[in-house]
């Protein structure tokens, strides 16, 4: 098996979505991004990412915020709290001042508190997005409660803005 020390690749979009349909859970990849960021191993397997844009939630869209909307791996550990840091870092690196993501209930979160991310507003369970005038399919994870988190923001970082 590969090597267990990680380093960061560039991952195209086209890579990055395929990666997600393999190994994510209960999501298909988002429709959009700003970029993706892999984690490979030794041999130059890639083995996580993490997809970041715009976020999904329009009063959070501020022209300031991106939210990591995906990240999938195989199991590799420690790769999605390196992916989560160097997401931050980039997002930071080119302007935007804040990252979000969300976790379902029953995931620990693991990764997100491994990379310095906090809680920052809990969602109940939502009954899904249909309405009569926008009929939308439910895809399984609408009546799921999730959590808010947001990458750190040192009191001393100017280029950060406080959470809402």
């Amino acid at each position: 098996m590969s090597g267990d020390r990680l380093h960061l690749v560039p991952v195209r979009s086209r890579e990055a979505k395929e990666f997600v349909r393999t190994w994510h859970r209960h999501h298909p990849p988002p429709a959009g991004q700003i970029f993706a960021v892999g984690a490979a191993d030794e041999d130059g397997t890639l083995r996580a990412v993490a997809i970041v844009g715009r976020p999904v939630a329009r009063h959070l869209d501020d022209g300031t915020t991106l939210e990591v909307t995906r990240t999938a791996g195989d199991g590799a550990r420690n790769a999605n709290s390196l992916l989560y840091g160097a997401a931050w870092r980039a997002a930071k690196a080119l302007g935007y001042r804040r990252l979000v993501t969300y976790t379902q209930e029953g995931e620990s979160g693991a990764s997100l508190r491994g990379a310095g991310w906090h809680i920052i507003a809990s969602r109940p369970p939502r009954a899904g997005w249909h309405t009569p005038s926008r009929p939308r399919a439910d895809h399984g994870t609408d009546r799921i409660a999730r959590f808010l988190w947001e990458a750190p923001c040192p009191r001393s970082e100017v280029a950060c803005k406080p959470s809402t």
